[in-house]
């Protein structure tokens, strides 16, 4: 073999009791379980033996709501999620991503995604469909590959923006036909699902009919829909409501991205949410979805516009923005009405801190909110908003303190629950759960709140993201299945990564293991690229 971890603490990731045991590696594949006491056969030996004493081993993690979409092909390195344990993330969320593409809407979706990837400036995009880019990702680094595992969704605002640009219209039949052909090919080449962002242009000028028919085309293959719905705030519950029955009647399984109750009308109503879904599951739907332990959220400044004022894209917006009247009806619609990118909830300035900026010459706005830039500014702070969406030309991504601590922990406990970052790491203050989400479940949620038990936060994190994604071999300690697995020290894994030092890296997880090669070991990261491109089975 050619490795034996020895005398760990199992917690396989069913959600079952750990068990001690010798794990024997070889190929790639967990070859041997060697429980303490068995006298069946002899102890496994290897060419390299790993003292796991006081360690739990458990699978890799499955981020399963990812943004490095553009990190995974700019850094190897990747400690952000390798040295959280991450082994796989899903990708291409929020409906928006670079795949499939034509020059236009790459061009376009670039600049609309700068906050969450950067501008791509310093990637050559030799790809334009879904396979293109899963194999540049397997190529990636000089054709060694990428730090983890990735898996893609179809981003149903670029495949919309691709099909019949940024225009708030139904898709006539020619261009729904289009639609589906992206989709399908996308399945074919290996996307495991289809995601949206529908407080996001223009994937929210969609109306149902149009979901529900591209949702047929990804249940035809196999795959699942992802989609930020239609509001965490007001409305948040006929949002989700409205998510099931599309998919329902599609007969396409769901997986609700982020899925929080936030701003202050969703104070406590978690169990509103998660006896609906209860309700649903009950009658047969298939649901699971994903959310961070943590309370704020974290998307881009330009996201909380009303979604007229992005039609057209980018171009159209800051021109919007720099017409004194239409700024106006902006503000209106923002501050007095409650705007549709702010999930229908009047913005409260002092919730909205700038968390990164595209221009360095403005970071003197970051961890500031934009109500305290204003005040030092001696502005209103609209004005201060509309300046930097003009000056950073819409790059500017932002923490919103809107979430609620008793529905956070409420959430994760339900059964169809799995772990997602949402990580943006882009920014001079990005949001921790990008660097602490992993261990920010095994340390404080498990070990010191006890929301859960430990085996079942690692079943939350593993076997039960991987059954989503409809892998046979990943997501659980098994005999035959994949060598992607994570050590930990249960009395010490915490997150390092604070809002304050966003970036810190956690302490307590020393080795994590791709394919049986070291990615992470004895707490640093190697040169080891062993993540590839993770394909939907058929």
């Amino acid at each position: 073999m050619d490795l034996v971890i020895r005398d760990a603490r199992v917690i396989d990731g069913t959600g079952g009791a750990s068990y001690r045991a010798d794990v024997g590696v070889h190929d790639g594949r967990i070859t041997t379980i060697h429980r303490e006491g068995e006298t069946t056969g002899p102890r496994p030996t290897g060419q390299t033996n790993l003292d796991a004493q006081g360690l739990a081993l458990a699978p890799g993690f499955i981020d399963m709501h990812a943004h490095s979409d553009l990190a995974l092909l700019r850094d190897p390195d990747h400690s952000a999620k390798a040295a959280q344990g991450v082994t796989l993330e899903v990708i291409g969320q929020d409906g928006l991503s670079y795949a499939p593409v034509d020059d236009r809407t790459l061009a376009q979706v670039r600049q609309a995604i700068t906050g969450w990837n950067g501008d791509g400036s310093d990637i050559d995009f030799t790809w334009r469909t879904v396979g293109g880019y899963l194999d540049a990702l397997d190529t990636a680094h000089g054709g060694h590959g990428i730090a983890v595992n990735a898996a893609y969704l179809i981003p149903q605002g670029t495949v919309r923006m691709y099909a019949l640009g940024w225009d708030d219209r139904p898709a006539t039949p020619a261009e729904l036909d289009r639609m589906k052909q992206l989709v399908a090919e996308g399945m074919r080449e290996g996307a495991v699902g289809m995601s949206s962002g529908l407080t996001y242009t223009p994937g929210m000028y969609a109306d149902d009919s149009e979901l529900t028919e591209l949702c047929k085309v990804v249940a035809a293959h196999q795959g699942y829909y992802c989609p930020h719905h239609r509001s965490y705030g007001a409305g948040a519950l006929q949002a989700y409501e409205e998510m099931v029955n599309l998919t329902r009647t599609a007969h396409c399984p769901l997986h609700l991205a982020h899925a929080t109750m936030n701003f202050g009308v969703n104070k406590g109503k978690a169990p509103d949410l998660l006896a609906l879904l209860d309700d649903a599951l009950a009658g047969g739907a298939d649901i699971t979805l994903d959310t961070y332990p943590y309370t704020p959220g974290c998307t881009t400044l330009v996201a909380m516009l009303p979604s007229w004022a992005s039609e057209g894209g980018p171009d159209a917006i800051l021109a919007r923005l720099k017409d004194e009247g239409t700024a106006e009806k902006i503000r209106h619609h923002m501050e007095g009405v409650g705007a549709d990118g702010c999930h229908g909830v009047p913005i409260e300035w002092d919730t909205i801190e700038i968390s990164g900026v595209s221009d360095p010459g403005l970071a003197s706005c970051v961890g500031k909110t934009i109500a305290r830039s204003a005040a030092q500014r001696g502005e209103e702070p609209w004005v201060t908003a509309r300046r930097l969406l003009i000056n950073d030309n819409l790059g500017s991504t932002i923490l919103q303190h809107v979430g609620h601590e008793e529905n956070v922990r409420a959430i994760m406990r339900h059964p169809v629950h799995t772990g997602g970052s949402d990580g943006i790491l882009q920014g001079f203050k990005p949001h921790p759960r990008a660097y602490g989400t992993f261990p920010q479940y095994l340390g404080r949620y498990a070990r010191e709140l006890g929301v859960m038990s430990l085996e079942e936060t690692v079943a939350h994190l593993t076997s039960r993201p991987a059954a989503r994604l409809r892998l046979p071999d990943r997501g659980v300690v098994r005999e035959g299945y994949r060598a992607d697995l994570v050590l930990f020290d249960p009395d010490t894994v915490a997150a390092g990564s604070t809002f304050e030092a966003p970036r810190t890296l956690p302490v307590g997880i020393p080795h994590v293991l791709i394919d049986g090669r070291f990615v992470m070991r004895d707490g640093r990261r190697t040169d080891v690229l062993a993540g590839r491109a993770v394909r939907r089975t058929p």
